[in-house]
């Protein structure tokens, strides 16, 4: 079994997700962490100031490491955020390798040493929401990815049931996470990030037109997750063996694009301003009307945190991380 006092490691470290999970691990007293990430030639590097960790490797050194019998230290838990999570991503085995192969690869490091495996799915497995959000492990492999992202995580998840192996490890599928320290996804930021600079630069926030009869303009709906939100769910999977399985994590209630825009709006002390444009062509036949998690199983394994709601989430956000940097400080 893996030692009481072995390293928590976090892939994906310097991310979105994995950055306010570290800070969040150091809130509760929590050091003795190993990052993993690939840092590159971006600014994502930013996102690793002010954490408390022991030592950083880069992924393809910490997977050579796990992958040779006595070259890691010591584990207890692995929280596995580290992956190509671009849905526009096209090298399909670039995917196969980074997503799925070497989630692979750690969850049998895991398995063997006995450290805990926490890793993010994602909510790309459900596709166009044909089979409905309930996170059935005996339905899985009906559903039909849009993309090869969420082809690439739900490789693992039906390889990881297929070994029962969801006895002993959580996944997480994540919906529409927004929060702190996504600056650097570029397109893959959320809508509150880009609804933010958009007030800023124009005073209004746009929003496509609805193409399908049903949906008004603007009312296609949601399940927005707070990141806040998302790292504490994680981290009670983390922390409770017998929280395990596949689950959702989002809030269980979708809202809209205009409700979203309004409570960016109300956080900027503003009025709003929507204008609604043309969906570009290509996305029209891939484009998501409704998402909205289904969390009945993730109650009945324990976890009751009841989750921000769109408008205190999106308040916290730009007041107390946005506005700051917009002016000069750090968030």
């Amino acid at each position: 079994m893996a030692q009481d006092k072995g390293m928590i490691v976090v892939t994906g470290a310097a991310g979105f997700i994995g950055s306010n999970l570290v800070a969040e691990l150091n809130r509760r007293g929590e050091e003795n962490i190993l990052v993993v990430d690939e840092l590159g030639a971006d600014e994502h590097w930013k996102n690793l100031r002010g954490l408390r960790f022991a030592d950083y490797l880069q992924s393809g050194e910490f997977r050579e490491a796990f992958n040779t019998d006595g070259a890691c230290p010591p584990v207890r838990a692995v929280y596995h955020l580290g992956a190509c999570s671009s849905t526009t991503e096209t090298d399909a085995d670039y995917l196969v390798d980074n997503n799925f192969r070497y989630t692979q690869e750690l969850c049998g490091f895991c398995i063997r040493t006995g450290a805990r495996f926490v890793y993010a799915s994602s909510a790309a497995t459900y596709g166009d929401g044909a089979q409905g959000y309930a996170d059935d492990l005996s339905r899985i492999d009906e559903l039909r990815p849009l993309n090869m992202y969420g082809m690439s995580k739900q490789l693992f998840d039906l390889w990881a049931r297929g070994q029962g192996l969801f006895d002993r490890i959580a996944g997480l599928k994540y919906f529409n996470v927004y929060g702190p320290h996504e600056d650097f996804k570029g397109d893959m930021r959320s809508v509150v990030h880009k609804a933010y600079g958009q007030v800023l630069a124009t005073g209004r926030i746009r929003l496509f037109k609805s193409h399908r009869e049903g949906y008004a303009d603007g009312e296609q709906l949601r399940d927005f997750v707070y990141v806040k939100d998302a790292v504490d769910m994680t981290l009670h999977c983390g922390g409770h063996p017998e929280c395990s399985g596949l689950f959702n994590c989002g809030t269980g209630r979708a809202r809209s694009w205009n409700d979203l825009a309004k409570a960016v709006f109300a956080a900027m002390d503003r009025e709003p301003n929507i204008e609604y444009i043309d969906m570009p062509e290509h996305l029209r036949a891939k484009y998501q009307y409704f998402t909205q998690a289904d969390m009945a199983r993730a109650r009945a394994a324990g976890y009751t945190r009841e989750f921000t709601s769109l408008e205190d989430g999106v308040r916290d956000y730009i007041r107390n991380y946005l506005v700051p940097c917009t002016d000069g400080g750090v968030p």
